[in-house]
């Protein structure tokens, strides 16, 4: 069995020498090289567009901007991920998504949206007719705070919806007002999360060519979701699927960042069918601060009710999400904040609005954890100020209120965004906390050690964060599982990997399900050629579904297989076993055939071995459609120190008790939740993307925007907790996004433990010593 084990990467032996090819390495015979000039004020009208000068610029061959392209093409669709109808059957919501032309027309909504392409020779020359193009902007007062957009009287970003407000929703359970008047403890806060982003190694890029024989589009792109990037083409191009494909090489990161259709790779293709020769586009650092999507920006005003012992009896949000300037998933980040606001807790009433608001900034998408790390902030934070209004322990306040194991399935009353009910599936939360407290040491020798630090002048504080996340959200996701002429298992999907491992994980999944090594299994991914249809690798998503899939179309494969092999060994199917790359009958050593063997009887035409009527070959294809999504939780515990002095808070210890069920390499399940756990890191204490009041980006380089550095994290401690979960085959949880949700509210409540005797509260985002500095002084 190779599920379970620590497998090394296949992809490391091509990705550690070289060897891999990123769509920045991608060269194509005659290609040319496009540049975009964009618009450096917030919010602008367009008067015009001149780009006579840039034509005549050495080496240019196309030059468009927004007015000649809208000629022929249409904009971006309203909405790439439509919720199901069971949701908007169960929600009352309004979502008014503007589209976005693939180059701005009429205005410029943000620092940096494209108004116009150039097409050169070379990057160079691109760059420079861009900057020969003018444009005659008229300055709109920019937007660029949610609160004021969707006051009465703000100026307008999309007049034609007479309003900022481009999306709401509400969400009930229980009597949430009557639980908090008649409760005989209320707490009410302000929360702020701030935007951060991403931030891949690799940027965006797309490189796109038309064959004019066959009337086909081929593009590259740095994507996580080939299969989307098809099918927009195809819509946005007027042609079948079938004439687009899309191929993700090498990618460098994602995160979230590449989990949607840009107007780019839209745009691409046409330019190479205009220009008669390959495209190819490389998004610079600049670019991707300006331009990518932002992530995160909430303001949340939450009330929590109690009783005398902690235990929660209400919980009522208010929340404004400032999505940017358009809006390409909709509300599927704003209900992932709402659906996982209860997390790990039995919370018996619930009232959640929320609002969307257009600012004058990038658009707001998903990055790891996708509105999880807000609610987690909101929820938790309450929780610890529960715990501060009752002189109760932290860990004691959430040990009360926790779903119990042997509550499980336990229904929490609310609908996912799949439309399907909120069904914790598995788990146990209060000893995933139990463990997490053991292996930082213990609540109580902590304190000891906390009074002792005090006594000299030391501010060390304990915090705790726990979070619940869906995984695995469908619709679907398929595999193609096929024994070719050399024995080899080929294992396709529509699934595209940016460093997770996948290649290495589904080869393991598919060893193990014809008995032969992960050597033996080659595995295809990222390219919509592969296989009809997919989905893609976004939302913890890919290895619940794709290795479900995988089980479940070799299930298939084997019978027919199987069927192949008891023809030619003359015996009954039911006798037969896999056996190290053969099939052979069971008990009878030396009665087999290879899996080579069988994929030739399984040939069409003269001298096949199958059995009368089954049609020829060795493949099958699976889509998996999960039922709903499956549950992985963690609890997070950090002990900080903070410097009153500087108000540097230093990272301790960092302990994560997790629950992702089945582990299938576990070497790389850790890479993932310690990558995450950087990534919240960062985010909690330093990354942050900022704009003036006139909407312009204050920080658009790596100067600006504060990345985590080596010296910023401690070594991340790791506990597994492995309970499998019921609703697919191999009881995996996802685990892709999960480290990077609680360490923002998990590093406030220990700097708030920490500077207590200084009565500081800390209920916004990012932590900055400067902030500590003045609460400190105050």
């Amino acid at each position: 069995m190779f599920v379970g084990k620590s497998v090394l990467r296949r992809e490391d032996a091509r990705l550690l020498a070289g060897r891999g090819q990123y769509i920045a390495d991608l060269e194509l015979p005659g290609m040319l090289h496009a540049a975009f000039v964009r618009s450096p004020v917030a919010h602008a009208r367009i008067r015009s567009v001149d780009t006579s000068r840039a034509k005549q610029a050495p080496g240019v061959v196309l030059v468009l901007g927004g007015a000649e392209l809208q000629r022929a093409l249409p904009p971006v669709r309203d909405n790439q991920l439509p919720l199901p109808g069971k949701w908007k059957a169960a929600i009352p919501h309004r979502i008014l998504n503007p589209r976005q032309p693939l180059l701005a027309v009429d205005k410029a909504r943000h620092v940096g949206e494209a108004v116009a392409v150039v097409v050169a020779e070379s990057p160079l020359a691109a760059e420079d007719a861009a900057e020969l193009v003018t444009v005659d902007y008229e300055d709109l007062p920019a937007v660029v705070d949610a609160e004021a957009a969707l006051a009465a009287g703000s100026v307008l970003l999309h007049e034609q919806l007479k309003t900022n407000e481009i999306g709401w929703f509400s969400l009930r359970k229980g009597d949430a007002a009557q639980a908090i008047a008649a409760a005989p403890h209320r707490i009410r806060r302000r929360f702020f999360h701030h935007r951060y982003a991403a931030m891949p190694m690799e940027c965006r890029g797309v490189a796109a060519a038309y064959d004019a024989r066959t009337q086909k589009y081929t593009v590259w792109s740095s994507t996580q979701v080939v299969h989307w990037v098809q099918r927009e083409i195809a819509i946005t191009l007027s042609v079948a699927d079938a004439q687009v494909r899309c191929v993700a090489l090498d990618v460098g990161g994602g995160f979230g960042v590449k989990g949607h259709v840009y107007p780019e790779d839209m745009l691409l293709p046409f330019l190479a069918k205009q220009a008669g020769r390959p495209v190819r586009w490389i998004e610079t650092r600049r670019e991707h601060l300006a331009c990518s999507c932002h992530s995160r920006d909430q303001i949340h005003e939450a009330e929590i009710a109690f009783d005398g012992d902690g235990r929660i009896l209400a919980l009522r949000d208010r929340f404004i999400v400032d999505c940017g300037a358009w809006n390409p998933l909709g509300v599927a980040v704003v209900y992932n904040t709402a659906a996982h606001l209860p997390g790990p807790y039995r919370i018996a009433h619930l009232e959640i609005d929320a609002r969307v608001a257009a600012t004058n900034k990038v658009p707001n998408a998903p990055y790891r954890g996708a509105g999880r790390p807000e609610a987690a902030q909101v929820t938790e934070r309450l929780m610890d100020l529960v715990a501060a209004q009752l002189k109760l322990e932290p860990a004691e306040v959430r040990r009360r209120n926790m779903v119990r194991a042997d509550e499980m399935p336990y229904a929490v009353g609310i609908p996912y965004r799949d439309g399907e009910p909120v069904i914790y599936d598995s788990g146990d939360y209060p000893a995933a906390l139990a463990k997490a407290l053991q292996a930082i040491g213990g609540v109580e020798a902590f304190r000891e050690r906390q009074r002792e630090a005090r006594k000299a002048g030391r501010y060390l504080g304990l915090g705790l964060g726990c979070y619940t996340e869906g995984t695995g959200v469908g619709p679907f996701e398929g595999a193609t599982v096929r024994i070719d002429g050399s024995g080899k298992i080929y294992v396709s999907s529509g699934a595209a990997a940016q460093g997770q491992g996948m290649e290495t994980v589904f080869a393991q999944i598919a060893a193990d399900a014809w008995d032969v090594r992960p050597e033996d299994v080659v595995v295809v991914l990222g390219d919509s050629a592969a296989i009809p249809m997919g989905f893609g690798t976004i939302a913890s998503r890919s290895t619940v579904n794709v290795s479900a899939a995988i089980r479940y179309a070799s299930d298939k494969l084997r019978d027919k297989a199987f069927a192949i092999a008891g023809n030619m060994l003359e015996c009954a199917s039911a006798d037969l076993e896999l056996r190290s790359g053969a099939v052979g009958i069971a008990g009878v050593p030396g009665a087999q055939v290879s899996l080579a063997q069988l994929a030739q009887a399984a040939r069409p035409g003269w001298d096949h071995r199958r059995p009368a009527g089954m049609q020829a070959g060795l493949e099958e294809t699976h889509y998996f459609e999960p039922p709903t999504v499956t549950w992985a939780y963690a609890a997070h515990a950090a002990i900080v120190e903070v410097d009153i002095e500087t108000g540097r808070v230093k990272i301790e210890r960092y302990v994560i008790a997790h629950d992702c069920g089945v582990l299938v390499n576990p070497m790389l399940a850790e890479g993932q939740i310690i990558g995450g756990a950087v990534q919240g890191i960062g985010g909690a204490l330093a990354e942050a993307i900022a704009y003036d009041g006139q909407g312009q980006l204050l920080s658009g380089t790596f100067m600006d925007y504060a990345m985590p550095i080596a010296s910023d994290v401690p070594d991340i401690e790791l506990v597994h907790q492995q309970i499998p979960s019921p609703l697919n085959p191999l009881g995996v949880k996802g685990l892709g996004e999960g480290g990077a949700i609680s360490p923002p509210a998990t590093l406030a409540n220990a700097v708030c433990d920490a500077l207590s005797a200084f009565g500081i509260e800390l209920n916004a985002t990012p932590i900055r010593p400067e902030s500590l500095l003045w609460a400190i002084l105050k």
